[in-house]
């Protein structure tokens, strides 16, 4: 079924063309996320496809109604039903006090209750902690409309989608299947590219060496020597003006061959990057960072109650926890030298926040990051690059860069810093996908002590070889990638699963011995407290069901 289509779309944002598409549909089945780098005009695009946002040029039409969710708007409506609040845990009336997560899950049970046959939805994972994106993930799967979806949570386009549709230099390309498909596509299409380019220029070398030759063999052809007689002399002459004539119309027309060789360009190819710290700055303690008898309290809110936990030297330790939980109270505690919390002397610490307080907004990118860092220009250009700030670009004044762009930067100006212990708090949060596996390849690389705050999945399970948690206001650091981690609770949760299935199993037959008391009483029976206990094994039951869901 056809929900929307468009045609020959354009828009621009002063001179500068933004989108230039010819045709694009939409139907019921389409899973599609939109990928492509910060500021190419993906939400641009989604706003123009929803009706949003007028085009300069081309037409639109939508048939069916649809829902529309953003991280940067409220919802539709402020209140929803009890069945869709407690289905995506939040209140079932909309309140301004809600955290990032509970809003956004509030925006996506609004949406999901008008039973719309078409959602769009811009970042909607973004400050969602990994609890709350995979409940996300969940509710769209049991949603039988079409979804347009903007994210650079790998795994959730891996989960959910089944087109992407890549932005880059104005247009859209489609790719069929998920984000992993998407990846493989493009991997081969480099390869392809890589190839013509390679028969293009042997080709072009091939030619231009004939050419020469050619040339050469104009120059080896021979004025009549003085002996000859002038007849003789001047038939050897028109027999090498003849030559020399046709030398040269080969070498014209080798020279319209090269001319009419389809052009291939060089494609480009991201540099590897990596932070080399000097030997000098090394840490030689076992122990990095270690916490004893932490405790922390916000009001009547436990968040720490005589916690401890233990960093060892070159360790990778991504912290997840649900949000609220004090992740990043954890963070600010080291850093602000909490008394319950030791770090290595000698540590220098890179630190990242998301208030990218460390940028000076009059200054240039180039200027930004050069200010305090130990690295040359030459390699401050190309990890710049590698987070998408090229040639002129990184003249920039902070004060004219998006969100994702300051982040990029705050980013690269911490990283080029005299540091030798990273402590990181959300530093994927909105970058695009590209500058986040330039990131992701760089941290898998970086040979010291990294401890980090993520909701990325895909993030966490390629940097991490450590995982730290917060549950019943302890820390536990578990030794092992995510994957290890998630088996090793998946285990338990299994081993877990079947003692509440023997407990419910126990009380079955306990009510079924209940029910069979009260339809046939006997003189000692007490109806009165066996209708009650009825009722409280009938209450565990379902409770202990529940704990399944």
């Amino acid at each position: 079924m056809l929900l929307m289509e468009c045609s020959n779309i354009k828009k621009y944002f002063g001179n500068r063309l933004i989108l230039d598409i010819g045709n694009f549909k939409i139907y019921s089945k389409n899973r599609i996320g939109i990928v492509g780098v910060n500021g190419v005009g993906k939400t641009t695009l989604i706003n123009i496809l929803s009706g949003r946002l007028e085009p300069d040029e081309g037409w639109i039409k939508l048939y069916e109604r649809y829902s529309y969710i953003s991280q940067l708007e409220g919802p539709e409506n402020r209140n929803i039903s009890n069945e869709m609040a407690s289905k995506f845990r939040v209140p079932s009336t909309w309140n301004d006090n809600m955290s990032g997560g509970e809003k956004t899950r509030f925006k996506l049970a609004d949406g999901l209750s008008h039973n719309n046959l078409l959602i769009f939805a811009d970042e909607p994972t973004s400050n969602v902690d990994i609890e709350g994106i995979e409940l996300m993930e969940k509710r769209f799967e049991e949603y039988k409309g079409a979804l347009i979806i903007i994210s650079h949570d790998r795994n959730f386009l891996d989960k959910l989608c089944n087109t992407i549709v890549e932005i880059e230099d104005s247009r859209i390309k489609i790719y069929n299947g998920n984000y992993s498909d998407y990846t493989t596509q493009k991997a081969k299409e480099r390869e392809r590219a890589e190839f013509e380019y390679e028969e293009y220029t042997k080709e072009k070398r091939r030619l231009q060496e004939v050419i020469t030759d050619t040339k050469q063999k104009v120059k080896s052809i021979k004025n009549a020597p003085k002996r000859m007689g002038n007849s003789e002399a001047r038939l050897h002459k028109m027999g090498g003006q003849k030559a020399k004539a046709n030398l040269d119309k080969s070498v014209k027309n080798i020279e319209k061959r090269i001319e009419h060789l389809e052009i291939k360009e060089k494609p480009r190819r991201q540099e590897g990057i990596r932070l080399d710290i000097l030997e000098s700055n090394k840490l030689h303690s076992k122990i990095i960072i270690e916490g004893r008898n932490i405790n922390k309290v916000f009001g009547e809110k436990v968040i720490f109650n005589d916690a401890e936990f233990s960093i060892y030297n070159n360790s990778k330790i991504a912290l997840i926890a649900p949000n609220g939980c004090g992740k990043s109270t954890l963070i600010k505690m080291i850093m602000n030298g909490d008394d319950s919390i030791k770090i290595a002397q000698g540590a220098k610490i890179g630190y990242f926040s998301q208030d990218m307080s460390i940028l000076e907004e009059s200054l240039s990118i180039i200027e930004n990051v050069m200010g305090s860092s130990i690295y040359d220009e030459t390699f401050a250009r190309i990890l710049l690059a590698g987070l998408l700030f090229k040639r002129e670009d990184i003249y920039k004044k902070i004060s004219v860069l998006s969100g994702g762009e300051r982040v990029k930067v705050s980013f690269a100006k911490m990283l080029l810093q005299d540091i030798n212990l990273l402590i990181l708090d959300e530093p994927t949060n909105y970058m695009d996908i590209n500058s986040l596996e330039v990131v992701e390849n760089l941290l898998r690389d970086y040979d010291r002590t990294l401890l980090f705050v993520s909701h990325d999945r895909r993030f966490v399970d390629s940097v991490a070889n450590h995982i730290m948690t917060i549950e019943n206001y302890k820390i536990k650091i578990f030794r092992g990638n995510y994957k290890e981690y998630l088996n090793s609770k998946n285990t338990f949760l299994h081993n877990d699963k079947k003692e509440t299935e023997k407990q419910i199993f126990i009380l079955q037959n306990r009510l079924s011995e209940i029910i069979g008391r009260l339809s046939m009483p006997s003189k000692k029976d007490d109806i009165i407290a066996l209708d009650k206990e009825y009722y409280e094994v009938l209450a565990k039951v379902k409770k202990l069901k529940d704990s399944f869901n």
